[in-house]
């Protein structure tokens, strides 16, 4: 499949899954039009790259769908003076939408082969960092953030990743709440994060985040 039919499958993508869902920021549609996301699946998955639902790249894992990063990059509000670590870097194509969003971004993968993979993809993107580290511990040593992005569904938002905000600084991610996986969007105030609801959204669960589970008699 060539250059062209990529490019469309972009475009559509824009039109079909961003714009008829609150995806408004037109700085995250720029981006979001531009990256080739063909270009982070493996070559089998190519044709399914614009699809709207998450695509499988390997180690148990697949790149969110679309909808559900362009609409938490759309309420984090990135500007270029932002430092952000994202959590879950998969293959990289997030980082690479957020590289053009914000000033700089550290991207944390705990699979060391999708952590390769995405630092050969990212590349040539100078405001980039990839760390190979447990998706839970973040990257305390370029903190603190002004925004922490986390790529996927998880059960909870870990204390250590907020110590990782800076104050007044803001986190998003999908949480599962009740069975029903929702995007969320925190301020931090002093040493707490308030969280917000804003949408049901699908998407691919995060490793890492499970909730210790307890026992019953």
């Amino acid at each position: 499949m060539g250059h062209e039919n990529f490019s469309e499958m972009r475009k559509a993508m824009v039109v079909s899954q961003l714009r008829t869902t609150d995806v408004s920021d037109p700085r995250v549609i720029a981006a979001m039009s531009h990256v080739a996301r063909e270009n982070f699946v493996p070559a089998s998955a190519r044709n399914i790259a614009y699809s709207d639902r998450g695509v499988n790249i390997g180690e148990g894992r697949s790149l969110n769908a679309p909808l559900a990063t362009g609409r938490l990059l759309n309420t984090a509000e990135l500007t270029k003076n932002d430092t952000v670590l994202l959590i879950g870097a998969a293959t990289g194509y997030t980082a690479a939408v957020i590289a053009d969003l914000a000033g700089s971004v550290v991207a944390v993968e705990q699979s060391a082969k999708l952590a390769a993979k995405a630092k050969s993809n990212l590349a040539d993107l100078d405001n980039v960092q990839v760390e190979r580290r447990n998706h839970v511990d973040g990257f305390a040593a370029q903190g603190p953030y002004s925004v922490i992005v986390i790529d996927g569904i998880v059960e909870e938002f870990p204390a250590a990743l907020a110590k990782q905000l800076a104050p007044e600084g803001r986190l998003v991610g999908a949480i599962m709440d009740k069975g029903v996986a929702r995007l969320a969007i925190g301020h931090k105030v002093g040493e707490t994060i308030g969280y917000q609801y804003f949408a049901d959204c699908g998407g691919v669960a995060l490793p890492g985040f499970e909730k210790a589970k307890s026992f019953s008699f």
